[in-house]
């Protein structure tokens, strides 16, 4: 039966405990040279409607890594939407390969993916959730901590779609999730409602060092993400008091985590001496990005067979 990997609000927490193991283990395979092959002949398409470092190289290697072969469709190959239907492509995608990766603006537009394809899609970034990252993110916290419940993440800037999936992986997993922003930059209504409904410990304030007090992580994204540059002058002014620097690191626990999905502008969203200083774990939560979403690819490549 095929099922999709959108949101995690669409998983239980055994679940995602469960894909969070798989990843352990396939990290460690791959370290001892023992990694097996469990997509040999499968292939995924990777549709890129945004361009990205970490995504394209991670799932293409990760792929080739569990045996299986990879298509990548840049912007102008299919144009989403506008060439050509989302439901004409999903169900001509679902005659030739066996996964679908989808980088796109439009949530919908992933949704429709998902709707009309006979085969499982996963969530590589919209314009409302990022799970990917933070099922990385949550990888790289348990590894450093042991433990996910309870651990206080604070994320200093706009209420994005990587906060989206916090709040959501927060609702799953016992994590206190605290978000600093400007008014007007919070996150998804609907999102925020609906974790909080399940339980979950949020707050959504608008002093960095409030936020910061005492947590276990701190966690910045740039101000301006791609398809919001006409409005990058008017966020560095907003943004302005919510830069991740050793200032506000000094509010943190003394062993704080400094997180950052990338890519970074150092000297805005945050330092570079903190980027780069002893704490930062960017570059493990950048490595764990392949581990996490090999762990989904077998999971979902295996209910679909």
């Amino acid at each position: 039966m095929k099922r999709d990997f959108i949101s995690f609000a669409d998983f239980t927490r055994a679940e995602i405990e469960s894909l969070l193991e798989d990843a352990a283990r396939l990290k460690a395979e791959l370290r001892s040279g023992k990694g097996s092959r469990p997509l040999l002949g499968k292939t995924l398409a990777m549709i890129f409607e945004k361009p990205s470092l970490r995504t394209r190289v991670t799932f293409e290697t990760g792929v080739k890594q569990l045996g299986g072969a990879s298509v990548y469709l840049a912007p102008e190959d299919i144009r989403l939407g506008a060439r050509e239907t989302v439901p004409d492509i999903a169900r001509n995608l679902s005659r030739w390969v066996d996964m679908i990766l989808a980088r796109t603006f439009s949530h919908k537009a992933m949704l429709e993916l998902a709707e009309h394809s006979t085969i499982p899609v996963i969530n590589g970034l919209s314009d409302l959730l990022h799970p990917c990252q933070v099922l990385a993110d949550c990888q790289t916290i348990l590894e450093q901590r042991g433990r996910l419940e309870g651990q206080v993440v604070a994320f200093i800037g706009d209420g994005n779609n990587v906060v989206n999936s916090w709040l959501e992986a927060a609702a799953k997993l016992g994590i206190v999730f605290r978000l600093a922003c400007p008014p007007g930059y919070e996150p998804d209504a609907k999102v925020l409602a609906d974790a909080r409904a399940a339980g979950a410990q949020i707050e959504v304030v608008h002093d960095a060092g409030a936020a910061a007090k005492g947590a276990d992580a701190l966690y910045a994204d740039v101000w301006t993400s791609m398809g919001q540059e006409a409005e990058a002058q008017v966020r560095r002014t907003a943004f302005a008091a919510y830069q991740v620097n050793a200032a506000l690191l000094a509010r943190a626990k003394k062993d704080a985590l400094v997180m950052h999905c990338l890519p970074a502008h150092r000297g805005e969203e945050i330092t570079g001496e903190v980027l780069d200083g002893p704490r930062s774990v960017v570059l493990e939560q950048a490595e764990n990005r392949l581990h996490a979403q090999k762990a989904v690819m077998v999971r979902l490549g295996a209910q679909a067979s």
